[in-house]
């Protein structure tokens, strides 16, 4: 495996060698005993816990297996595999503009069933507008000082979001009450945006919940975030986009999910809410 840029990468490559090595020491046995057990030279086994080569799938079973743990290969497998696509800066993915990253996701979201988005910050892109996208790419495109490809890309971001009139899939998705305000666009955009998730709040198989302002907080406002069945969760950083695919923080992600929704409301309130956000905008 390549070395990565991301101290995040670099420590997810160390925590993972540092599981295989707690493995071995729980097994008791050295190095040299569990390199015997595998079938391959000691030289190897030091490398790995040293995190200087990254362990395939196949290494990964063979050592759980000369511990006699191999109940915990599956979770080691998913964290191995995610350590390079886990944290991939924005600048990277967004080199030659917006609308490759735009279109990336169409395969995931097509053959996602079930969807749980939480968007802290703005409205979520499957339930963009037109205009409200292009405001928002555009301010992307200026701050990043990337190339200027948006109106491609807001054509790829409206083709995306078939998935939410077409197919078997189900949407939930919750956002803070203060992304209904956020002026993203001009009051004219807006408006249009608020009034189209109203519209989006009807159809059979998307569920919208808002956070109010004044919710009593169990669970504090935490990064924009999406679960793709039980397959990965995206989230949105500042810096870059990180992808989580092993079982036990998907598991967290659900968990975070399952108490923001909690906090929402729906149905009558929630379109109230989104009534109220369009009449302020005068």
């Amino acid at each position: 495996m390549s070395s990565s840029p991301s101290s995040s990468a670099v420590a997810a490559r160390q925590a993972l060698a540092a599981r295989l090595v707690e493995i071995r020491k729980d097994a008791g046995i050295n190095g040299r005993e569990l390199s015997d057990r595998c079938g391959w030279n000691p030289a190897k086994t030091s490398r790995i816990q040293d995190a200087k080569t990254s362990p395939s799938d196949a290494d990964i079973r063979a050592w759980c297996a000369a511990c006699g743990a191999e109940e915990k290969a599956a979770d080691l497998i998913a964290a191995s595999r995610a350590v390079e696509s886990m944290y991939v800066e924005w600048k990277r993915l967004q080199r030659t503009g917006l609308r490759v990253l735009q279109e990336e996701p169409v395969p995931l979201f097509e053959r996602t069933r079930q969807f749980r988005i939480y968007s802290a910050d703005v409205i979520p892109g499957l339930f963009q507008t037109e205009a409200y996208a292009s405001a928002l790419l555009t301010a992307i495109t200026n701050f990043r000082r990337i190339p200027n490809d948006v109106a491609d890309a807001v054509a790829a971001r409206m083709a995306r979001s078939h998935v939410i009139h077409e197919g078997n899939h189900r949407l939930s998705v919750v956002v803070e009450e203060w992304v209904l305000r956020s002026r993203i666009a001009d009051a004219d955009a807006m408006r249009g945006q608020l009034v189209y998730l109203l519209e989006v709040m009807a159809l059979p198989r998307v569920s919208l919940g808002i956070i109010p302002l004044t919710a009593e907080r169990h669970m504090w406002p935490v990064e924009t975030f999406g679960i793709y069945d039980s397959e990965l969760a995206g989230v949105e950083l500042v810096s870059a986009q990180v992808t989580v695919t092993a079982p036990n923080e998907l598991a967290l992600y659900s968990q975070a999910f399952t108490e923001l929704q909690r906090l929402a409301v729906y149905g009558a309130k929630a379109r109230a809410l989104v009534t109220a956000a369009i009449d302020a905008l005068g």
